[in-house]
């Protein structure tokens, strides 16, 4: 099996299921990382899951991905709008990348508009839920095929 799919996920994402549930929605973060792990296998891709509230670790792990994955799927949570340092992390691991937002965040508060994280980005997937993991795996799978890796 090829290296691992980092998907990250960014403050208070350890809170889902119970912070702002019209929002967010009612899944866990156990209960996604329970469907990558399904969705992944079925793609014969395996997966590296994890979550922080903390900038600096997220940055940690994105580095760590550069020699340890084949790509880095993330929801950033917050750290979307306000942190460059995760933006130049990404563009430094010179792997696919792709972001990922339960909520639409071209629905929301204006501030939520603008992603750091995008510029770093071959696809966004935003307001479609958990089944955003789901379909960014696919469309991970479908850029690692296509890379040969």
């Amino acid at each position: 099996m090829a290296k691992p799919v980092y998907v990250l996920n960014g403050p208070n994402l350890n809170l889902l299921g119970v912070r702002e549930p019209a929002v967010y929605g009612r899944d866990t973060l156990d209960d996604i990382k329970a469907m990558a792990e399904r969705k992944a296998g079925e793609l014969n891709l395996a997966v590296v899951f994890r979550q922080s509230n903390s900038e600096g670790e997220l940055i940690d792990w994105v580095q760590e991905a550069r020699g340890q994955a084949s790509g880095i799927l993330i929801n950033a949570g917050g750290l979307t709008h306000t942190s460059v340092g995760l933006l130049d992390a990404l563009q430094a691991s010179e792997l696919p990348v792709i972001e990922v937002h339960l909520s639409n965040i071209f629905r929301r508060e204006s501030f939520r508009n603008h992603s750091y994280v995008s510029l770093a980005a071959t696809g966004v997937i935003c307001g479609l839920g958990a089944k955003g993991y789901e379909l960014a795996l696919e469309a991970m799978a479908g850029i690692l095929t296509k890379r040969g890796a």
